[in-house]
């Protein structure tokens, strides 16, 4: 339970820290948690591409099959590739961890893999949509990339063969009397698998899978609300009809 609510705290405090300190415009994601053929190409994204680093530690895989209407079958097929401990198929009611331990992650990046599965709630789906499409090449970094809106990440840009390899165009700015090199947009340097258009739709569901892997009951939520909201208006009605006839003879 402590170590949850560590791994809670930890994903939140960097949402603070960049919200105080300004930073790079975020681009609006378009996600919609409810297109759940979205969430499951997201899903399928997320195990290439995030999960051989990276654990959704609080999410169970039969959770996603539930909601997507993947039957087992499918989800050991598209998204289940790992062994237990006894070098078993995991099961589809597991959660989805990683073999990866902190000793290692700190040996090869420097740092702890950070659990992605409050990322998008702790940070926002901007932040993630953003984050994913401004990586670009920095030869002074040991991976050789780094990011827009987190400046001297320690993670490779992992998703460069589909979008290719971008550098930055850097301005040169004034701020309290002192001569401030930025970067002024990111150009593409080397074309990757997949166009401008095709990148973004991947990174959309990727972000929209992210999205609803933070609070997967959120529709649900909404859904409940807007009836509790429509109950409580005829309830309203109701009893205000009923305030009346009960007070017509007192006025």
């Amino acid at each position: 339970m402590k170590k949850q609510i560590l791994t809670l705290i930890l994903s939140v405090l960097p949402t603070f820290a960049y919200a105080a300190g300004g930073g790079v415009h975020l681009d609006s994601a378009p996600i919609d948690t409810s297109d759940m053929e979205s969430v499951k190409r997201g899903a399928k994204h997320f195990i290439d591409y995030c999960f051989s680093c990276h654990e959704a530690g609080y999410m169970r895989y039969n959770r996603i099959a539930r909601d997507t209407g993947m039957t087992d079958a499918e989800l050991r097929e598209e998204l289940i590739f790992t062994t237990n401990e006894k070098g078993e198929p995991t099961k589809v009611g597991s959660l989805m961890k990683v073999a990866m331990t902190e000793d290692y992650a700190r040996n090869v990046f420097g740092t702890a893999v950070p659990d992605l599965t409050l990322t998008a709630r702790a940070r926002g789906a901007d932040w993630v949509y953003t984050y994913l499409r401004t990586f670009y090449m920095d030869p002074y970094r040991p991976t050789g990339n780094n990011n827009l809106v987190f400046p001297d990440v320690g993670m490779p840009n992992v998703l460069s063969s589909l979008q290719g390899v971008q550098r930055a165009v850097y301005k040169t700015e004034t701020r309290q009397g002192v001569e401030v090199e930025t970067v002024d947009r990111l150009e593409l340097a080397q074309a990757g698998s997949m166009t401008a258009e095709e990148f973004d739709v991947f990174v959309t569901d990727l972000t929209n899978f992210m999205v609803y892997l933070a609070e997967p009951v959120q529709n649900e939520r909404k859904s409940l609300g807007i009836k509790v909201l429509i109950f409580l208006v005829i309830f309203f009605v109701l009893a205000y009809m009923l305030k009346k006839e009960y007070w017509k003879d007192v006025h």
